[in-house]
């Protein structure tokens, strides 16, 4: 990490906008002139000599170090302090989300960890029961995601310090070249956590939720542990959801030079999944489910995935450190649906290194960073049986297998940059260049019969990239900098994807395989990427501009739409060459402030522009899945007595469901209210949370599918009606 010098804040911005009733925040959100107190001093000649002070500065702490970092990075990131989430519903990640400009974070199917999370368009088109697909996610800088995708069981929400959101290529120095770049959850340790801490949340539609953790300092050791478990009905029929939970670490300073930690996470999910529906059954009662998913009782089960990590880092001198990373990864999936059982098993291995050295270039300052990162499968399966009698081909015995496919694969990244300040404390350039290598094979054993009948099984690809970057910082006072970056990210497709599609379904014991074999080529997209941040007066803003061209961008499609009798049939494959554009704004802005109480207006805008460019088929369409706009803000009243109040709403624009872009999924506008008081002693903490409060039935979730032709087909699934949750937390000092 970059040894920061700078100390500006925390960075928000804002885009006037009129989005409905959204559009009252914007409104009270201008511009308020910098004010500054001027006090008139006397000076009287001193009458004894006095004494030396020495004045030395708080130590930062890692939380502070982490967001100052941020600041030094040529482009677009988000910084989430959990203190500020924690003060209403912390259910799922979504809520971890909320009024963070560029990212995009929706509900459906219930209070259980599917939800839909989208970077500049990564994932884009992306069902909840997905693996997800374009952002780079990990746990206190080691990886989660790998050559499978990224499970989601493990993103408990609670136990953690911050979050860190790195959009698109500004994730270069870490090792992502994920097109919405990365996500890294930072646990609590001892330094940061209460001896000893619960929590109790409970609300609509059989919600609860309950954690207990500890952290503590011992001399050079400290360790962190959260138990967490959950359950719900859920609004929607046939979006039962529980789970539990352990995540914890120890570290050990052995020396002022070398530290060690070691991590683990353990969680089991249990969500039954409701299926599409269309847009009229949505207005007609958003709690119905697909028939097929409730007479089936559809669910998918993560019977128990399992993260252990370490990681030692070295300091050479002050201004040379290395980091080692080790990473296993266990991941079982038992998904249920319709008359099939598919049963998944992966385990992956990561190791990382990584080196930063601080010199100086012509007397200036100039930062180097080697990055070595590999994830491999070790063993990678689905196994696919007989679940039920009904509808089977051949009349086939429940328990027989049907199908069994092997993954194997890893992604390899060798990254190296520099920045060096060109003008003290005002001009730094950077530049970089990755080198990625992904290797993917996939084959059907079972019932394909050999190779020689079956050419293109196993699927077998070996590709490399290259992938540059530079960047460039101006600061233009302390509190205003400019930043620009033109990078390359490249993705490839997950394992598993070679096998979707219709031909795996409909081919029988020929092949199992995909017409042809499905060899997906990695996408790569170049960005060019501009904008602003800093602090002016009472407000603190972030804004950022960026365009991507993309080839061979990497799209899921529903190819046959859920019936009452069937699932949904879903396709991975390359488009032809895409568009992604965009803007993403904040701004925080203190409207009042007398005696302790305080007036905050929180607002996030992102506008995303995804669409073919010169399709054969669909021409310039947009890429279905996203609202174009997306609009959150938060009024917030906060007394001295620790009391606080707020209204807040989210609005989205209406959305194609279809790639022909023949019919939408409409725009919808929620209201929420928060009420909460926080003890002067920083130990008890209460809050009332609603949400949806209008009861607004909207679509949280699109799975596009090809080409409805103006039909009205089953891609959508419901948002949460109007629900009120309360929570009770309490810290042991």
């Amino acid at each position: 990490m970059r040894r920061g010098k700078s100390s500006r804040t925390t960075a928000r911005s804002r885009l006037p906008s009129a989005m409905g009733a959204g559009a009252t925040f914007f409104l009270v959100g201008q511009l308020h002139a910098a004010q500054a107190d001027v006090n008139e001093t006397t000076r009287q000649k001193p009458t004894s000599q006095l004494s030396t002070v020495v004045v030395q500065g708080a130590k930062l702490s890692d939380t502070q170090q982490a967001e100052r970092a941020l600041k030094d990075v040529a482009g677009g990131v988000n910084f989430i302090d959990s203190s500020d989430v924690e003060k209403g519903r912390v259910s799922t990640n979504t809520d971890i989300f909320a009024l963070q400009p560029g990212v995009i974070a929706t509900q459906g199917g219930g209070n259980n960890d599917g939800g839909r999370i989208s970077i500049r368009g990564s994932g884009i088109n992306k069902g909840v029961g997905y693996f997800r697909a374009g952002i780079f996610y990990l746990f206190d800088g080691l990886p989660v995601s790998g050559p499978g995708g990224t499970p989601y069981e493990l993103f408990e929400p609670l136990g953690l310090s911050h979050t860190e959101v790195l959009r698109g290529a500004n994730a270069f120095d870490i090792g992502s070249l994920y097109l919405g770049g990365a996500i890294n959850y930072v646990t609590k340790t001892g330094y940061d956590a209460a001896p000893l801490q619960v929590r109790y949340e409970a609300g609509s539609y059989g919600y609860q939720k309950r954690q207990i953790s500890s952290g503590q300092v011992f001399g050079p050791l400290d360790y962190y542990v959260s138990l967490t478990d959950s359950s719900s009905d859920g609004f929607q029929d046939q979006t039962r959801a529980k789970s539990a939970g352990f995540a914890g670490n120890v570290g050990y300073q052995f020396s002022p030079q070398l530290k060690t930690r070691l991590y683990y996470r353990y969680r089991t999910t249990d969500n039954e999944t409701p299926g599409y529906i269309t847009k009229a059954q949505l207005q007609d009662d958003p709690k119905q489910a697909n028939p097929t998913s409730v007479n089936v009782r559809a669910h998918r089960k993560q019977p128990g995935s399992t993260w252990v990590a370490s990681k030692t880092q070295y300091t050479f001198d002050d201004d040379s450190n290395l980091e080692f990373g080790l990473v296993y990864h266990e991941y079982p999936i038992d998904a249920r649906q319709g008359v099939n059982r598919t049963v998944w098993g992966f385990n992956d291995y990561s190791a990382s290194l990584k080196y930063d050295r601080l010199d100086t270039l012509f007397g200036k300052n100039s930062t180097t960073r080697l990055n070595l990162l590999r994830t491999e499968h070790m063993n990678g399966y689905s196994k696919t049986s007989v679940r039920i009698p009904s509808g089977v081909t051949a009349n086939l015995p429940v328990g027989s297998e049907v199908r069994k496919a092997e993954y194997q694969g890893s992604d390899t990244v060798l990254s190296a940059s520099n920045e060096t300040e060109v003008v003290n404390n005002k001009l730094w350039l950077s530049a970089g260049l990755s080198a990625v290598q992904f290797e993917r094979k996939a084959r059907v054993s079972y019932p394909v019969g050999g190779e020689a009948d079956n050419p293109d099984n196993p699927i077998e690809k070996d590709d490399w990239e290259f992938a540059p970057r530079i960047g460039v910082r101006y600061q233009i006072t302390p509190d205003w900098q400019l930043f620009g970056n033109l990078s390359r990210t490249v993705e490839a497709q997950q394992s598993w994807a070679f096998l979707s599609g219709a031909q795996v379904f409909t081919s029988g014991p020929a092949t199992g395989l995909n017409s042809g074999g499905q060899k997906l080529e990695p996408q790569v997209a170049d960005t060019l990427e501009f904008g602003t941040r800093g602090q002016f007066g009472r407000n603190k803003w972030d804004l950022t501009f960026y365009r991507s061209n993309v080839k061979d961008e990497l799209l899921s499609v529903i190819i046959r739409e859920a019936t009452s009798t069937s699932d949904a049939l879903t396709s991975e494959y390359n488009a032809s060459k895409t568009i992604h554009q965009g803007v993403e704004l904040g701004l925080d802005s203190l409207l009042y402030e007398n005696g302790g109480d305080s007036l905050h207006l929180r607002q996030s805008y992102t506008y995303s522009d995804f669409f073919y460019r010169d399709d054969d088929q669909f021409g310039g369409n947009q890429l279905p899945g996203i609202p174009k706009h997306n609009y959150q803000a938060e009024l917030r009243y906060d007394f001295n007595s620790g009391v606080y109040v707020g209204v807040n709403t989210y609005y989205a624009s209406k959305t194609s469901v279809d790639f022909a872009n023949t019919n939408t999924a409409g725009s919808y506008n929620l209201w929420g209210a928060i009420l909460g008081w926080d003890s002067p002693k920083k130990d008890w903490s209460l809050y009332l949370d609603l949400r949806n409060i209008t009861d607004q039935k909207y679509a949280a979730t699109i799975s596009p599918t090809f080409d409805a032709k103006g039909s009205d087909p089953r891609t959508i699934i419901p948002g949460d009606g109007f629900g009120a949750y309360a929570g009770v937390q309490y810290s042991f000092r």
